[in-house]
């Protein structure tokens, strides 16, 4: 019964969404193809390199092929303590990335669009130092594939509401 109601919920969802114009962002001519021509250009250190690798990823990007758009980068990070334990040590820490980014044409080298885009993530840390290390790199990480997923949308966003070439 509740599997009926379920799929009965869903088929009418999907009718009225339908019906009043709705039209998912990928659908739309030339954003998947727009996202998978954007070259990303690694900034210094590691947290760059792990956008970039993030960003290949929520691009879909095609190596070896010409890009029609480079995205540059440029990270600022700052940790702050957020959780003391009773011997005034933190063990638990705020992690806040933010990635200024420009969109540039590679034909023109003209910029066509560009953001800021914060994140902020939290992880514990561990008495040991390996495992405290570990948690860092991790939020780091975290951090890095969250604002790709942010700059994904923005970037799909701007090439939805822009002219079809």
């Amino acid at each position: 019964m509740k599997r009926t109601l379920a799929a009965a919920t869903i088929a009418l969802s999907a009718m009225a969404l339908s019906g009043c114009g709705f039209t998912p962002l990928y659908a739309r001519p030339g954003v998947e193809g727009g996202l998978s021509s954007i070259e990303a250009v690694s900034s210094e250190g590691r947290a760059g390199y792990l956008l970039r690798e993030a960003l290949d990823d929520a691009l879909a990007h095609h190596q070896g092929t010409q890009p029609a758009y480079r995205l540059t980068y440029w990270i600022s990070e700052r940790r702050f303590p957020r959780g003391v334990r009773l011997d005034n040590v933190a063990n638990r820490y705020e992690l806040q990335m933010t990635v200024t980014w420009r969109l540039i044409d590679a034909k023109t080298a003209a910029e066509v669009h560009k953001g800021v885009t914060p994140v902020s993530v939290t992880y514990d840390s561990a008495d040991q130092p390996y495992a405290a290390i570990a948690a860092q790199e991790d939020g780091q990480q975290r951090a890095a594939t969250e604002a790709a997923r942010r700059i994904q949308l923005d970037l799909a966003a701007w090439l939805a509401g822009k002219a079809p070439a």
